[in-house]
């Protein structure tokens, strides 16, 4: 898949961003990046989206900049000219779609029904954008719709927000989804950034999901360990599950029958979604021990971060 595209799956979100004067394009990207979401999409629906972008590609090298609501190949042209790095289209305009994939150009048009798809296949497009998502039928026809193709991907956009987005995002045909909730017009004419940076905060935390999951206690070995598990089982009613390398006691703690990761054992935070967890933690400057990663069915579940906290070191691990 195109490295753009890719980008694009891991932050999970595309704010689609609807811009009036040029100069609220700096302070709207500040607010994103810090909002942990280094991503727009900005319409050609005013005559400042031009402008916009160039600020934005010229000012915030970090930020993933697009073109969204693109109909013709002119507007292709000032797109790509002011910085865009991807294309997006509310519909399938053959004229625009091979421009875009003649110049290797990432575009990502939008569909709705089965033909749709099949001419983006035709043309090995890898990714589409479900437009209007919740009016043309929501997760339903996405999810009736898809089943028969197994080589594309989607991006819901129109009527996502904070309360559908894990559902859209826990099917395994969504790419990312697109939404505006985040950067209301209204938000970005009031100069109202630090809200757009709040609301942002809130769309990551909703996507990744982070929870604690357990507390893992270190022993030295299987016979402490067995003591300190029966102990937690006799104080507080828990049942005790002995495993080959630990002991469950009740859904909370794990006693480790031997010295591991972590001075006195490991913290676990489960996610939505572990590989879109591990980017967004990379971005922070967090890296993961690969030789620590724990698969099933080729599917990774758990992984432990090269981060320690007061002497525990952090489990990933997918709900």
């Amino acid at each position: 898949m195109n490295e753009i595209l890719e980008k694009i799956g891991e932050l999970g979100i595309v704010p689609v961003v609807k811009m009036e004067k040029p100069e609220d394009a700096l302070p709207l990207g500040k607010a994103l990046i810090e909002g942990d979401l280094p991503i727009t999409e900005i319409t050609f629906r005013t005559s400042a989206a031009e402008e916009s972008i160039k600020i934005l590609t010229g000012e915030l090298p970090n930020l993933l900049v697009g073109a969204g609501t693109v109909l013709t190949i002119e507007q292709v042209k000032k797109a790509i000219s002011a910085g865009a790095k991807f294309i997006v289209s509310p519909g399938f305009n053959p004229r625009v779609v091979d421009y875009c994939m003649e110049n290797s150009i990432p575009i990502t048009p939008g569909v709705n029904n089965p033909t749709q798809i099949e001419m983006a296949l035709e043309r090995g497009i890898e990714v589409v954008k479900y437009f209007p998502a919740e009016a043309s039928g929501g997760l339903p026809l996405l999810k009736s719709m898809s089943a028969p193709y197994t080589g594309i991907k989607f991006i819901p956009t129109g009527g996502i927000n904070q309360n559908n987005l894990c559902s859209y995002l826990s099917n395994n045909k969504v790419h990312a989804c697109g939404g505006s909730w985040m950067v209301k017009l209204e938000l970005i004419s009031s100069g109202n950034f630090d809200e757009i940076t709040r609301l942002t905060k809130e769309a990551v935390s909703i996507m990744l999901g982070f929870e604690f999951a357990h507390l893992g206690i270190n022993e030295k070995n299987k016979d402490k360990a067995l003591n300190s598990a029966n102990l937690l089982s006799r104080l507080f009613y828990l049942p005790a599950i002995e495993g080959i390398s630990s002991i469950f006691v009740g859904p909370g703690f794990e006693v480790i029958k031997s010295q591991y990761l972590g001075k006195h054992g490991h913290i676990a935070i489960a996610t939505n979604d572990i590989h879109r967890a591990i980017a967004h933690l990379k971005k922070k400057g967090i890296s993961v021990l690969p030789e620590t990663a724990e698969e099933k069915d080729g599917t990774l579940k758990a992984v432990y971060l090269d981060q320690e906290v007061s002497g525990f070191a952090i489990h990933l691990v997918q709900k």
